[in-house]
């Protein structure tokens, strides 16, 4: 895996050997030297690793995406803000089953530096609403969920949006308390 930077270099070094070729005459090495660049700069703002990583993901191969994202190991260096977002929306994909703090700090920073497609977004926020709801944090957890709601313009999330909500119902039926309050001893103490 290259440098986000060297890309760049490698894409501008290919577009000037394209022009050299055009000078030279020779227009059909120029265009293939060009539409080679193009292949570099699409890379500069699509990382390969991670677009392999989406790919076992989309397989339900956890072990193969984590392999793949354990390539990256300075992320700020290799990738783009926006692709530094999908590394840690990844992650916190892998890790939500195992490990919910870390998940959390994950999909909270991929939120932060952002991620391109508004679905993805509903899905970090939809995780993040669940791991909030199971924390007991109820109203983060409505807030968040209706923040999904209104990205999932698709309803690529709606089953899951509303099997959420209705969990949340079924967690907000008030506990019953006997008596005025207070423990036995003290009602008893309260009546001589």
């Amino acid at each position: 895996m290259f440098n986000k930077n060297i890309k760049l270099i490698i894409a501008g070094l290919i577009i000037a050997t394209a022009i050299w070729q055009f000078t030279e005459g020779e227009i059909g090495n120029g265009i293939m030297f060009i539409l080679l660049s193009l292949i570099f700069v699409f890379l500069y703002f699509k990382n390969e690793i991670i677009l392999l990583a989406f790919l076992r993901l989309r397989k339900q191969d956890f072990d193969g995406a984590k392999k793949w994202l354990n390539k990256i190991s300075n992320p700020e260096s290799a990738l783009v803000k926006k692709q530094q977002g999908y590394f840690h929306y990844l992650h916190g994909i892998m890790v939500s089953q195992t490990n919910m703090n870390e998940a959390e700090t994950r999909f909270k920073k991929a939120i932060s530096l952002g991620l391109s497609m508004d679905h993805d977004l509903a899905m970090a926020k939809l995780n993040l609403a669940g791991i909030a709801f199971s924390k007991r944090r109820k109203i983060e957890a409505q807030n968040l969920l209706a923040e999904a709601q209104k990205l999932d313009k698709q309803g690529v999330l709606k089953d899951q949006i509303k099997m959420m909500k209705d969990n949340m119902k079924r967690s907000q039926i008030p506990k019953q308390h006997y008596g005025t309050g207070g423990s036995v001893r003290q009602q008893k103490r309260r009546s001589r």
